[in-house]
């Protein structure tokens, strides 16, 4: 049965009992993907369910040429979509997500949506477009908003609250930063009004969640009889937490099982050390050693075992502690073994120049500062100096997908002759090449890599 508001009643899964012709759109949301339908979105929802929030709906909006696939399969759906949670236990869940209730294509319209951002009912505008979106300041979501904004003050208007769901520690401030120097570029007045008027919460967001794949879309229709056209299928836990910073009001969306905190940095902390470096851990080892599915990786011992120690010996040190730490830790391995999420190593793999940065190496220099072991997080940045030569153990082409590859896999190609090559771009890695400590057991392990390959290495690596 197609997915559309007509047919609701007809499916064999949940789907909204709320009147969607009801919702109003209160929130904006920039980068519809995956990720924002299986998290934010899913939260938005929860409320909608229990009776609340009829003036949050969520109208998403893309700028990009492949938004128009989005904005043409959720247009035929009446924005409806299903989220598949899939336990580990094989048992899928899916379930009707009616939240977005609108999709605008900025492209075709654009000041259709400037009007839309304008609009007082509108009190929140999110974000997803990844780390690299805030490095481009002339993007047409800086644009678009900047000018809502421009209108907003002119006509007394309330600011929204602008809110980055995107894996950045302090995505808040950076948003802010972004946001208030493209205004303060053509309109000092805007940038300044932002300045007294625009919040920017961080946030830490937390749900792994895969690209959608033809499978994905055809056993849904198999097993339970939906034709939707992009579905998500994501993990069982999820977590949100949020600074309470808001211009205008917020929906309540700590009934949804979102955490509110005055600083959310710790929680930050703990996720980006703990899970995204983790997945850096696991993903250029797992690799060359042939993985290309995560769960198959992490049910491997050796890496699972290797994970446990970076966390234990590394991460976990530097974090402030905060409520389900050790919790959070612990369920980490079960979450990437969990083999019905079907998480690709490619994906983890993917702008590494973007991640390790913010990921791992905070960790690195922390515990440098402070005396604690670095070895595991040089052999990790050593795995993926490897990896970047663009060349797996068997002798075939690896796509390095990285907004610097150009660059890099020259640089890694060229570390058989010279081993620090890699290492010695400051630009990414500042001045570890001076930190012998570091430098080390990073070259231990490229040594090993080049010599062994990566299961021995590891092998090697876990030795007492």
């Amino acid at each position: 049965m197609k997915l559309n508001a007509r047919n609701l009643h007809t499916l064999r899964i949940p789907t909204p009992t709320y009147d969607r012709s009801r919702i109003k759109v209160g929130i904006v949301h920039f980068g519809v993907g995956g990720f924002h339908r299986a998290h934010q979105a899913m939260y938005v929802d929860r409320l909608l369910s229990q009776g609340m929030a009829r003036k949050w709906g969520i109208c998403g909006v893309g700028v990009l040429p492949r938004d128009r696939r989005m904005r043409d399969a959720l247009r035929d759906q009446d924005h409806l979509y299903t989220l598949t949670l899939a336990h580990p236990d094989g048992t899928r869940e899916p379930r009707v997500i009616g939240s977005i209730v609108d999709f605008r294509y900025a492209p075709d319209d654009p000041e259709d949506v400037i009007e839309l951002l304008t609009d007082p009912a509108v009190r929140i505008i999110t974000l997803t477009i990844t780390e690299g979106g805030y490095n481009e300041p002339l993007s047409a979501v800086f644009a678009l908003v900047t000018e809502a904004l421009d209108r907003r003050r002119l006509r007394g208007v309330k600011s929204p609250t602008i809110v980055s769901c995107d894996n950045i520690v302090g995505n808040g401030h950076i948003a802010r930063q972004a946001f208030t120097s493209y205004a303060q570029k053509s309109n000092p007045a805007l940038a300044q009004w932002m300045d007294e008027n625009t919040r920017f919460p961080n946030s830490m967001v937390d749900r792994i969640t895969p690209v959608t794949t033809p499978d994905v879309i055809e056993s849904l229709k198999t097993e339970f009889g939906v034709h939707d056209a992009w579905p998500v299928i994501t993990e069982p836990f999820a977590m949100w937490a949020l600074e309470d910073d808001f211009a205008d009001g917020r929906p309540p969306l700590d009934r949804a099982g979102v955490t509110f905190a005055d600083d959310v940095s710790p929680y930050e902390a703990m996720k980006l050390r703990l899970l995204n470096a983790s997945h850096q851990g696991l993903c250029y080892f797992a690799y060359l050693a042939g993985y290309r599915l995560v769960h198959d990786a992490a049910q491997d011992p050796l890496i699972a075992e290797l994970l446990c120690r970076y966390m234990d010996l590394e991460a976990m040190p530097t974090l402030t502690p905060v409520p389900g730490l050790r919790e959070f830790k612990d369920g980490l391995l079960p979450r990437f073994a969990n083999a019905h999420v079907r998480d690709t190593v490619d994906r983890l793999c993917a702008e590494s120049s973007d991640r390790i940065p913010k990921w791992l190496l905070p960790v690195v220099r922390d515990n440098l500062r402070s005396g604690g072991s670095v070895r595991l997080s040089a052999a990790i940045v050593a795995s993926w100096a490897r990896y970047a030569e663009g060349v797996d153990e068997e002798g075939h082409p690896i796509e390095v997908v990285d907004p610097r590859a150009d660059t890099l896999i020259p640089i890694a190609r060229s570390q058989r002759a010279d081993a620090s090559a890699f290492l010695a771009n400051r630009s990414i890695f500042g001045n570890l090449i001076e930190e012998p400590r570091f430098v080390e057991p990073y070259l231990w392990t490229l040594d090993s890599l080049h010599r062994d390959g990566a299961r021995a290495t590891v092998e090697k690596l876990l030795r007492p």
